[in-house]
């Protein structure tokens, strides 16, 4: 069993609504459950900006899945709740992120692990210092890393999901 970490957002319809169905639905994996589950973090857009702000979470696992059938899985949880890939950074009901799994390190055109943009993301970052605050992602901690960034409009917007 590998622990593996997971970032979701949601900028369409019932936000909230969206996360806790991504949780249900990768708690219903195969040898999978959830560990952790950070508190749920009002973002703003990132990447094309001109579209609705998001529900930004992270999520520990503990499952026997390999990494890429992780990613597979968590895929086609993104096509079972209507996600279609149209435009990069794009508006989207779901979006589910493997930022890391057990202590894999990986770089192919399908998946790099750790995630190569953890550090550069507030509200990656934000959400994953709930559930892991040891992290040290590209060596340096969650604190450190947030000080370099613009988590200007980041809020809290509920406890649990």
């Amino acid at each position: 069993m590998a622990r593996a970490t997971i970032a979701l957002g949601s900028n369409l319809g019932d936000k909230l609504g969206a996360l806790k169905e991504a949780a249900a639905r990768i708690e219903r994996l195969p040898e999978t459950r959830i560990l952790a589950k950070s508190a749920v973090y009002r973002t703003p857009p990132w990447g094309m900006t001109a579209q609705d702000w998001f529900a930004n979470a992270a999520l520990i696992v503990e499952t026997s899945l390999s990494p890429d059938a992780l990613l597979e899985a968590c895929l086609g949880i993104e096509t079972a709740m209507g996600r279609t890939r149209q435009e990069r950074w794009g508006p989207r009901r779901i979006d589910l992120d493997l930022l890391y799994h057990g202590r894999s390190r990986r770089n192919t055109a399908q998946l790099t692990l750790p995630h190569p943009a953890i550090g550069e993301r507030a509200f990656v970052l934000i959400p994953l210092n709930d559930i892991a605050p040891r992290r040290r992602p590209g060596g340096a901690s969650i604190p450190a890393l947030l000080a370099k960034l613009d988590a200007q409009g980041i809020e809290r917007i509920a406890d649990a999901f």
